[in-house]
Order: structure tokens, then C-alpha cells, then sequence
């Protein structure tokens, strides 16, 4: 298992909420993809990046009003064009996952619309905090 970086946290808050008063699938699946662009961004260095790909999305818990939860992501292989990842939402306060994806996949543009490389072959890993200032 490839482990994630989890640092973005949302609360859930009544607007949030589907009919049956749990976090609305797609607003979590809004967060989810906000939150990879920006991971690619990073990755690859380029502002220039668009959603292409999204595998099965196995929901296996959910959350309510008043949750925190945190979203994970971590590259896990380089294209010629592209960056994968797998991602993985958990709550915060009990550590149960929330929802899995295993693929999404990224691609780099260029200022065009073109696909283009990016000519990157390694992952970048966030550096942790100094001690003292680290959240987790």
C-alpha cells in the first residue's frame, strides 16, 4: 500500500448534506478533484493541467455534519503526458475510510490545450513540518 499525504481537511457543515443527512457524493467528489489538480500542479509545475481520467470510486463509509475529514493523495507513476494518482478520504477523529479511488489521471498541457510532456520521472514527497510546528 502506497502511503498518502493528507493534508487537506474539510468540515462538514450543513450545507454539505444530502437528504439523508450524510456528506453529498458530489460535493465530496468536487473536493477530491480540486484537491488532485492542485497535487498535479505541484507535481508536474504547471498551472496547464486537466482531469482525464477517474477509476471506480468505492464509497465505503460516510460522513456527517460535524466530521472532519481529510482528503489524501500520492502520485504513483509518470507518463509521457501524464501523472496518476490514487487517493483516499478518511475521517479525521477515527481514521475510517470514507471513500477509495485507485486511479485518477492527470494531463499536462501546454498554454494551447495540447497535451505535452512534462519530462518528469520523479514523485516530489512534501516535507514534513520542524518538529513542534507539524499538525499531525
Amino acid at each position: 500500500m502506497i502511503p498518502m499525504n493528507f493534508h487537506t481537511r474539510k468540515w462538514i457543515k450543513p450545507e454539505d448534506l444530502n437528504p439523508n443527512g450524510t456528506l453529498f457524493g458530489g460535493t465530496l467528489l468536487r473536493w477530491i478533484d480540486e484537491e488532485a489538480v492542485i497535487y498535479a500542479i505541484v507535481q508536474l509545475e504547471n498551472s496547464h493541467v486537466v482531469t482525464k481520467y477517474v477509476s471506480e470510486i468505492n464509497f465505503v463509509s460516510s460522513a456527517k455534519k460535524g466530521d472532519i475529514i481529510e482528503l489524501g493523495i500520492r502520485a504513483t507513476h509518470f507518463g509521457r503526458t501524464s501523472i496518476t494518482m490514487r487517493c483516499e478520504v478518511r475521517n479525521k477523529i477515527t481514521k475510517k475510510t470514507i471513500l477509495k479511488i485507485d486511479k485518477l489521471v492527470f494531463v499536462n498541457l501546454n498554454k494551447e490545450g495540447t497535451p505535452t510532456p512534462h519530462g518528469k520521472t520523479e514523485i516530489k514527497f512534501e516535507t514534513p513540518l520542524p518538529e513542534g510546528n507539524n499538525e499531525e
